[in-house]
């Protein structure tokens, strides 16, 4: 069975970046895969992306050398179990405010005797190179849980929520916790109350050997996270990328209106 590089690299201190896959596209996924990056999540809680399209990505992907993740759309046993039988690596699960949700979360992605995840598929097996029982024999070393801590809710309650048993890591959306703050959405900012709240994140994940992550807009910004001690670096997304190249020529050119591309 393959192993899981990401969870490797995250477990030994190490820091692994990756991107977000927001278009709902096989070939972009297979051309992503190739550019370097250590990991690729695909995103189902804020894109079209279909179940079926997201078993595609992460197949071709994983077949690619990269790691497949999948960003859930809400913290649910069919949302977890469904994206990790289909052929995921890993798992990211937003809004995670309490020790509860954070049970939860473990539960369902974890075989017996850690968690409660059921059995069956058969995508899952394949995706690592392995038949079913070696996978379920050996799955909890190899899938990645991450929740996310995005609003001021999961700040408050981070101590609980990383003292449950079985997640490998924790990753900061931005823009939510800063929207929680009452503060405009912002991949970074100046506010106090932001900053001190990465503070206790990364804190609190470091005294328990969890990695921290969180997303960011370019290079440098990824450079500075990570020289602060956050391990899993999320830069923009495929779109983002896209968008940000053609706007950039486009400018340079005296066409269309410049818009700002999108971040995420």
């Amino acid at each position: 069975m393959k192993t899981n590089p990401v969870r490797a690299k995250l477990k030994r201190g190490e820091s692994s970046v990756g991107t977000w896959l927001t278009l709902p596209s096989v070939i972009g996924a297979q051309l992503m895969a190739k550019t370097g990056f250590d990991w690729l999540t695909v995103e189902l809680e804020h894109s079209p992306t279909s179940l079926e399209t997201a078993a595609q990505m992460f197949a071709i992907v994983a077949a690619s050398g990269c790691v497949p993740l999948a960003r859930v759309p809400i913290n649910s046993v069919e949302n977890i179990k469904r994206v990790l039988d289909t052929g995921a690596w890993g798992i990211v699960v937003p809004m995670v405010n309490t020790s509860a949700e954070a049970e939860a979360v473990v539960k369902a992605a974890r075989y017996r005797p850690i968690g409660e995840r059921s059995i069956g598929g058969s995508l899952h097996a394949a995706n690592f190179g392995t038949d079913a029982a070696t996978y379920y024999a050996k799955a909890n070393d190899e899938i990645l849980v991450i929740v996310m801590a995005e609003h001021v809710d999961a700040v408050a309650n981070i101590e609980s929520i990383l003292n449950v048993p079985g997640i490998d890591a924790v990753f900061v959306g931005p823009n939510d916790l800063h929207a929680s703050m009452g503060l405009a959405p912002n991949f970074d900012s100046d506010s106090p109350q932001f900053n001190e709240a990465l503070k206790t994140i990364l804190a609190h994940a470091k005294a328990r050997g969890i990695a921290a992550g969180i997303h960011v807009t370019d290079a440098a910004q990824a450079q500075r996270r990570i020289a602060e001690g956050w391990q899993f670096i999320a830069v923009i997304s495929e779109a983002g990328f896209m968008l940000g190249k053609a706007i950039e020529i486009t400018k340079a050119l005296g066409l269309g209106k410049g818009q700002a591309a999108a971040k995420y």
